[in-house]
């Protein structure tokens, strides 16, 4: 009889699917709205997500989808280039994700200070939250995060005196607690994913009481595939679409990838294969493109979803894209029920995690360099943009690792000999200085104020062996002073494991 029945595995993984299903169908449509573009097309990249990206090798527990990590730099990329732009831009970042994959670069990726992702989440988060809360409170929102940070005030305070707004505003606010208290409940209840949970009973109520609140316009997924024309394609050309095609296969792949880093750490089945995976999300996100739809990363809260709920195999990935697909060909008009403020309420919810606060508080006290890479990343993010903010993080992590790696010390000791060949020992003898660490031109000028102040009377030896880097300017200072330092004094100075500049020979 066992025969009849599918192998425990895929009985797990079919639950799996349905309750990732569940969790992705509110986002989907959340992230599009919020993009600017058809919510359709969030369901497009959702299933491009399960069916594609899914069945191929890399991961095998993460879920990719429409991401709100990168809802700001769409929606930037919609209001400059429009929808058929951003289909070429997420096309050309897909196969440039494929290709940095192929190339197997897709481990170095790993190599990027975490505390500049966590600052890039941080900096999305905010402008998420900030843009949302205008949703809420029935307004649009000002360009720029400095002014939609400063003007939240007044447009809360405006909503709070209209009561379409208050009505919107206090829907959103019902669906943020929902969802923040669903988790909580005991039993199997909290097993049903809170978002939505919150989505339904927001459309209830707004049914049942009449409210005059915005809902989704639907008007079917095969007319939202809208592929790239000529014109959007030969903008690729030009130095500001290259660079936003630049900045979203980095953001992509960099939160795909820590998002793997994070998932593995979350069950004990076969870690993720990155360049793989890497090449996984290129190619989704080509097709992505192809049909103009949203870019795809994989989504945490989807991947944990997943192995929470028992996920054994790629199957459980693959099977939610296939719900999504069978929602979008059978219930498309079930979405025009779906109130715009509780999507609001669902970013803003998936904004605040996005920051994170235990990460802040740990390096704050531990690595306050760090913590303040962190901090300008994600400032800068709300200031002047995404790609911007993000180079900036890099550069000020490139900048604070030059100055660690250059620390340097400098011990000296003196050595004493005995006076008269044999009575008591009196100090004056040999100086020993040690220098150890990085010798690099970020520090020179403390290397030569210690080597300066050393007197020239006595005999010096300097012992270099503790150096585990001396560039060029150091050198060269340092056997300047040596020269300078004996020609002035009795004594020569001993210059000990001072590394020989590499002749033309020895190249």
């Amino acid at each position: 009889m066992s025969s009849f029945f599918p192998p425990p595995h895929l009985r797990q993984d079919f639950a799996a699917s349905v309750v990732v299903f569940l969790v992705a169908l509110p986002l989907c449509v959340g992230v599009a709205v919020a993009s600017g573009v058809p919510a359709e097309l969030g369901l497009i990249t959702g299933i491009v997500g399960g069916l594609v990206t899914g069945a191929m090798r890399g991961s095998t527990f993460q879920v990719s989808g429409p991401a709100a990590g990168l809802t700001v730099l769409v929606l930037e990329t919609v209001r400059n280039l429009g929808v058929a732009g951003l289909g070429a831009v997420v096309l050309a970042a897909g196969l440039l994700q494929t290709v940095l994959g192929a190339l197997r670069w897709g481990r170095w990726f790993r190599a990027i200070s975490l505390s500049v992702v966590e600052g890039m989440l941080a900096g999305i988060g905010l402008v998420i939250i900030a843009s949302q809360l205008y949703t809420a409170a029935g307004t649009d929102a000002p360009d720029g995060g400095p002014a939609r940070l400063a003007g939240l005030p007044a447009a809360l305070a405006g909503a709070l005196a209209d009561p379409g707004a208050a009505a919107s505003a206090a829907l959103a606010a019902g669906t943020v607690l929902v969802i923040a208290g669903w988790r909580r409940l005991p039993g199997r209840a909290g097993a049903v994913p809170g978002a939505l949970v919150a989505v339904v009973l927001a459309a209830l109520v707004t049914a049942a009481a009449g409210l005059p609140v915005a809902t989704v316009r639907i008007d079917g997924v095969l007319d939202a595939v809208r592929p790239p024309d000529t014109a959007a394609l030969g903008s690729l050309a030009e130095p500001a679409v290259l660079g936003t095609v630049l900045a979203f296969a980095l953001i992509a792949s960099a939160e795909s990838l820590f998002g793997a880093a994070a998932v593995d750490r979350m069950h004990d089945g076969p870690p993720t294969e990155y360049d793989r995976e890497l090449i996984a999300q290129g190619v989704g996100n080509t097709l992505c493109g192809l049909l103009g739809a949203l870019p795809l990363t994989a989504v945490i809260v989807r991947s944990s979803a997943n192995v929470r709920a028992g996920a054994r195999t790629r199957a459980a990935r693959l099977l939610h894209g296939v719900w999504l697909l069978v929602f979008a060909a059978l219930l498309p008009g079930v979405l025009a029920y779906v109130p715009l403020p509780a999507l609001a309420g669902i970013l803003v919810h998936a904004g605040w995690k996005l920051i994170p606060f235990r990460g802040i508080a740990a390096l704050w006290r531990g690595h306050r360099g760090e913590a303040a890479v962190l901090a300008a990343t994600a400032a800068a993010i709300v200031a002047v943009g995404m790609f911007e903010g993000v180079l900036i993080g890099l550069g000020l992590s490139v900048a604070k690792a030059a100055w660690e790696a250059s620390h340097l010390r400098v011990d000296r000791a003196d050595e004493p000999v005995p006076a008269d060949g044999g009575g008591r020992p009196v100090p004056g003898g040999v100086l020993r200085v040690r220098v150890s660490g990085g010798a690099t031109f970020l520090r020179l000028p403390k290397l030569l104020d210690a080597l300066e102040a050393l007197p020239r009377d006595r005999p010096v030896e300097v012992d270099l062996s503790g150096l585990h880097h001396l560039d060029h300017a150091c050198r060269s200072a340092v056997t300047a002073w040596a020269e300078r330092h004996t020609a002035a004094g009795p004594h020569p100075v001993r210059l000990h494991a001072l590394p020989a500049v590499p002749t033309a020979a020895g190249k």
